[in-house]
């Protein structure tokens, strides 16, 4: 199942997707590539002022630039507000989805109970529990597992080795031992989200996990039972979302950031990279936890102080307290 090769001319491009084309719009494109490596017959982009000198030794065929580079630049090219967003919607022309044929692979395991919406595509070793619903235009690629009851929207996409409605991790304590709760919810998932290669999004206890519309999740995330992430959220890479949090709309979550259940971040939050939220966010806003590295010694004499820091600040709380009385205005005799 080869890629097939995609050629456009300039023209094309820009009568498909927009933006003022500058110089001559014959010029064929196969390809796309960074502004420091493109060749000939390929175009290249500029979304960040720091990487302009490269325009000036790049070999790409044509450009895509930013609205004020208008008239500095002799190359083919078109102009737009938002060179990166071009760039994406570019590279989806060149680098069409290969679907295979047939679309759903033989080796695929699917319940006669399941449900799988038109043009659908099914790798090989997929496996689909009963009472699945796969909504129309899914991709699912190879040894996908989905877990019973689950509900998949359109044009989703769920990369190799992604496990959807697994039971989520609840016991109960007795004694020494654990008693399993039984997870009697669903995944159900809005449509156009994709969930990178390797994540895990655990079924709810009692209610359902909820994954937003257009709800995008890198790979090998941990998203536990009974979560609820907003529309248009993005989570990147080795995050992991304890049970019951709930994470608003259009929310940007870096990687191997860490969430304690039961928790609310509110819509429009960005969380930093590696960051630990331990407890609710209701302003929108970029939070961060993250302690940047130092050398070793220079850790091991931060972590000595930080053991004393209890001790420091009732020294200082007395001491405060001796200065305040100290300075009060006596009254009386």
């Amino acid at each position: 199942m080869s890629r097939p090769i995609v050629t456009l001319t300039l023209l094309e491009i820009q009568a498909k997707l927009g933006g003022d084309l500058v110089g001559d719009g014959s010029v064929s494109i196969s390809a796309i590539a960074p502004l420091a490596d493109a060749v000939a017959g390929q175009i290249s982009f500029l979304s960040q002022r720091k990487y302009a000198p490269l325009l000036a030794t790049t070999q790409a065929t044509a450009l895509i630039l930013p609205m004020e580079a208008a008239g500095h630049f002799p190359r083919p090219h078109i102009l737009t507000a938002n060179p990166y967003l071009y760039f994406a919607r570019v590279s989806q022309l060149l680098n069409p989805v290969v679907i295979p044929d047939p679309r759903i692979h033989p080796t695929a395991v699917i319940s006669s109970t399941a449900k799988i919406g038109r043009n659908a595509v099914i790798h090989a070793g997929v496996v689909i529990g009963d009472d699945v619903c796969i909504g129309d235009d899914a991709l699912i690629y190879p040894n996908v597992t989905i877990y019973h009851d689950c509900h998949i929207g359109d044009r989703v996409v769920l990369h190799a080795g992604v496990v959807i409605g697994a039971d989520g991790f609840g016991n109960a304590k007795d004694g020494d031992a654990w008693i399993k709760i039984p997870q009697i919810g669903r995944v159900v998932m809005g449509d156009d989200v994709e969930v990178g290669a390797n994540t895990c999004i655990d079924r709810g206890a009692l209610e359902d996990t909820v994954i937003g519309n257009g709800v995008k999740i890198d790979d090998q995330i941990m998203i536990g039972h009974n979560c609820r992430i907003g529309d248009h959220t993005a989570i990147a890479a080795c995050a992991g979302i304890a049970g019951s949090t709930i994470i608003g709309k259009r929310c940007l979550v870096g990687g191997a950031a860490m969430f304690s259940g039961h928790i609310e971040i509110t819509d429009d939050v960005q969380i930093s990279g590696g960051s630990a939220i331990i407890k609710n966010i209701k302003k929108p806003g970029q939070y961060t936890g993250v302690f940047p590295s130092l050398s070793h010694v220079d850790w091991l004499h931060v972590a000595a102080n930080l053991r004393n820091l209890d001790s420091l600040s009732r020294k200082v709380q007395a001491l405060e307290a001796q200065i305040q009385s100290l300075t009060q205005p006596k009254t009386g005799d």
